[in-house]
């Protein structure tokens, strides 16, 4: 298979209980730390016996840089979440893929979906507080609608950012992020974009205070997500969004992009009628999602080592879901470990996919499989044997050539399975160790900007802790900041001989103390640019939001 066939991972961020950005997330999910909170009475929980106080929660969901991306604050305040969340994490993916819109010339489309806007419903709508400004009939609120839905996500996020290329809403439930992946991978084949910014977002409560157990119904009787576990009783949500760059990997590799993982090939497909109900998933509709992506690319179901399946914890579903793998595997020779990020952080729903997909990700990256939360053996229903497959408690490492598939199922059947592998020269290719990196250079400038003074200074003190760590090129450091970020109104810089020194002035900078400016570092500060320097993208800390709160109380 050709790399103009591959889809390279150039670049992620997400935010999901517990984690305000990836790389926290992966040290949690290496940890099995369970980021799903249970209310205390002394935090405002529930003592109604069918409420259970548990749920995935998103620290400073009420808050949102709305200078940064321009919103006055009272159109801030009527502003869905999901949206919020979601131009956060696209702006940080295009950060850690080194990649400036506004100098890039590549055409970058957005493929992206969120769930309901729960926000508007609860929150918006007939709220007293409101009617001065939108009156008190029912079509009095159709401004307060425009540009609140789903289909706005991918456009709304297109205009912040300044993305000409296709942007495209998904919405299949809680497969919509893996859904918008596949469909962004595909636009890329079909050249109809040079890059893809790829997620969801979700904000299933906007209390994130738990939920009401009904007869009958899907949620954990006791709060806790145990998938394919024996002790399952149901699923648990959460609040969180994610998104990935995604770009073919020849592009991306003659560029020197920095590239995560590589997707070689993904299918999605619908479960039809050939199911008990609606909303009961479909085992054959599954099992045909998994084969085609598999027969996409040509490999044999032995060869994936690691499957980050889509896990809910509810036992029907979770037997259902081991059934199709095992339909799918039933000549295999090679055990499988089987996985779900849900134990840790809930059921993310329409960001569920994405989420799964960046863990996968950085599995098939540092060769780490984090354990699955909560798991203690398997339910007598769902038959790991079958599938020659297994569940582990524990992070375990893993050798070899990684190979990887993602499972996500939307409720009404709209299935998706990505593929996952080492990119090209993966291990050849650290940031500590390249060649080019470590080329030295004369003085080197370090351009920093930002949308207010504090959060250039916090810019300038998460550099200084990154480059403390010793493992980057400063050349490398100065060449991203260089064409990978934003120029922005309020502007710093630091000029340098290496890495000492640049820590010793970016520590200077983040404590409002003065510092030595060289000619270019004055050119920068006064609205110049910064000079060439030869060197790689390499990843940097993502932009300090300076969230505040916008937001409307609940009316009922």
């Amino acid at each position: 298979m050709s790399e103009d066939d591959q889809i390279a991972v150039v670049g992620l961020s997400c935010r999901v209980p517990g984690a305000d950005d990836a790389p926290a997330m992966w040290q949690n999910l290496l940890s099995g730390v369970d980021s799903v909170r249970r209310l205390t009475a002394a935090e405002g929980a529930l003592t109604d016996p069918d409420w259970v106080p548990v749920f995935g929660r998103l620290d400073d969901l009420d808050g949102f840089d709305a200078d940064l991306f321009g919103y006055p604050a009272e159109l801030a305040a009527l502003l869905d979440p999901q949206h919020r969340l979601f131009l956060e994490v696209a702006w940080r993916a295009l950060e850690d893929a080194g990649i400036d819109p506004d100098r890039d010339p590549a055409q970058v489309g957005v493929f992206a979906g969120c769930g309901p806007n729960r926000y508007l419903h609860h929150h918006l709508l007939g709220n007293p507080a409101l009617k001065p400004g939108f009156g008190g009939l029912a079509e009095d609120w159709d401004d307060a609608l425009t540009g609140s839905g789903c289909d706005y996500l991918p456009t709304r996020t297109a205009y912040a950012l300044g993305l000409a290329g296709p942007a495209v809403a998904i919405q299949t439930a809680c497969s919509t992020s893996l859904v918008a992946v596949c469909q962004a991978a595909q636009s890329l084949l079909d050249y109809r974009c040079d890059l893809a910014i790829a997620g969801g977002s979700a904000v299933v409560s906007t209390r994130q205070a738990g939920y009401r157990l009904r007869p009958g119904g899907l949620l954990a009787t006791d709060g806790v997500c145990r998938p394919y576990d024996a002790a399952a009783t149901g699923q648990v949500f959460g609040n969180g969004a994610g998104a990935v760059v995604l770009k073919r990997l020849a592009e991306a590799r003659a560029d020197g992009d920095n590239v995560y993982a590589v997707i070689p090939g993904w299918a999605v497909n619908n479960d039809g009628a050939d199911r008990p109900g609606f909303i009961i998933p479909g085992v054959a509709g599954q099992a045909a999602v998994l084969a085609e992506a598999l027969a996409s690319v040509g490999w044999d179901p032995a060869e994936v080592g690691y499957l980050e399946g889509h896990g809910t914890g509810t036992p029907v579903g979770d037997a259902i879901e081991v059934d199709a793998l095992a339909r799918v595997r039933r000549r295999s020779r090679s055990p499988l470990l089987l996985g779900s990020v849900k134990g840790n952080l809930g059921n993310l729903d329409a960001a569920a996919g994405v989420i799964s997909l960046i863990k996968t990700v950085y599995a098939v990256h540092t060769g780490q499989v984090p354990g699955t939360a909560h798991f203690t053996r398997s339910h007598d229903d769902v038959d790991l044997a079958a599938a020659d497959a297994e569940v582990s408690a524990q992070t375990r490492p893993w050798t070899g050539h990684r190979r990887a598939g993602v499972s996500s199922f939307g409720l009404g059947g709209t299935n998706a399975h990505v593929l996952v592998q080492q990119a090209p020269g993966a291990d050849d290719h650290d940031e500590s160790n390249s060649e080019l990196g470590q080329e030295r250079h004369d003085r080197m400038v370090l351009g920093l900007s930002a949308g207010s003074p504090t959060a250039l200074r916090e810019l300038a003190r998460r550099l200084a802790e990154r480059l403390a760590v010793g493992d980057l090129a400063v050349a490398d450091v100065a060449h991203t900041l260089a064409v990978g970020r934003r120029r922005l109104a309020y502007r710093a810089a630091v000029g340098c001989a290496d890495a000492q020194e640049a820590v010793g002035q970016l520590t200077a900078l983040a404590q409002g103390e003065p510092v030595a400016h060289d000619a270019a570092a004055r050119s920068w500060r006064d609205g110049g640019d910064l000079p060439a320097v030869r060197g790689r993208r390499v990843r940097l800390p993502g932009y300090p939001f300076q969230r505040t709160r916008h937001w409307i109380e609940a009316n009922r």
